[in-house]
């Protein structure tokens, strides 16, 4: 599981007829205080592992109502929350991570959540901290969820991230495909130079096996193989494959294939 931290300003209307008033404002804007005199729909983040609120300086709640009885609430939170990460494609691969949010304890047929429009925003992303990921966008759904309390309304902000290749490009991507084309210069090494050819190959491979390693450090430990799994296999069957060249063509002309020398036959005269 990947977990991510995220600051929102989390807002919800609905409208309470009893807090209908007649006056000259429209609108009244009230202290922060005030929020636990009025009913607050009872929202939970359900993927959230913990939630903290701002109280500094002033508690970071904004409560609104007007005189037919709406009510605007905003209250900013900074949230982490779990993401399911499918790593197949690894280090080309994207995610959607999720937000989730429903009522705790009113189904639907109590009470419905319905989306804005435009109401989900990225704001100032050049300060997002996302090294590894580029964003890519919002989007947001609404589903039904079924428990044996009742349906209730689940809502959810999908955030698409894709991952950047230039760490892994040239952490991994590079150095492997040197060290392939490094080992092919043994093909051009005389067959009869043995330690030149038999180091070049060892050392090749080594350096192989040392790239896997370092590779498979830089990602979760998955029971699945990835994409850079299957590159990294790929360029480590190339470099020993060269080196059994070697092996193939010295055992070829000096070994098992030599030819017998004839039995030399005596002519004893009498």
């Amino acid at each position: 599981l990947f977990e991510y931290q995220i600051d929102i300003i989390f807002a919800q209307t609905w409208t309470d007829s009893r807090l209908r008033y007649n006056g000259s404002m429209k609108r009244l804007t009230l202290n922060s205080n005030m929020v636990a005199l009025i009913w607050l729909p009872d929202t939970i983040f359900r993927n959230a592992k913990n939630a903290d609120a701002h109280w500094i300086t002033t508690p970071n709640q904004l409560l609104r109502i007007w005189n037919d009885g709406k009510i605007l609430y905003t209250l900013r939170l900074t949230i982490n929350a779990e993401c399911q990460l499918q790593l197949h494609n690894f280090p080309m691969d994207e995610h959607s991570c999720p937000l989730v949010f429903s009522s705790y304890g009113y189904p639907r047929d109590e009470m419905i959540y319905k989306w804005r429009k435009n109401s989900v925003e990225a704001t100032d992303q050049k300060s997002w901290r996302l090294y590894q990921f580029d964003f890519m966008g919002l989007r947001n759904t609404t589903d039904i969820i079924k428990t044996t309390a009742g349906d209730y309304v689940l809502m959810t902000v999908f955030f698409d991230l894709s991952r950047r290749m230039g760490y892994f490009t040239i952490q991994t991507y590079i150095p492997c495909i040197l060290t392939v084309v490094l080992s092919w210069v043994s093909f051009w090494i005389k067959k009869d130079a043995t330690p030149a050819r038999t180091a070049l190959g060892i050392t090749t491979v080594l350096t192989m096996t040392t790239l896997s390693s370092v590779a498979r450090t830089s990602l979760p430990r998955v029971s699945y193989v990835t994409a850079m799994d299957l590159f990294v296999s790929v360029c480590f069957l190339f470099v020993f494959a060269a080196l059994m060249e070697f092996a193939a063509l010295n055992y070829c002309s000096h070994g098992g294939l030599e030819p017998r020398r004839p039995v030399s036959s005596k002519t004893h005269e009498i």
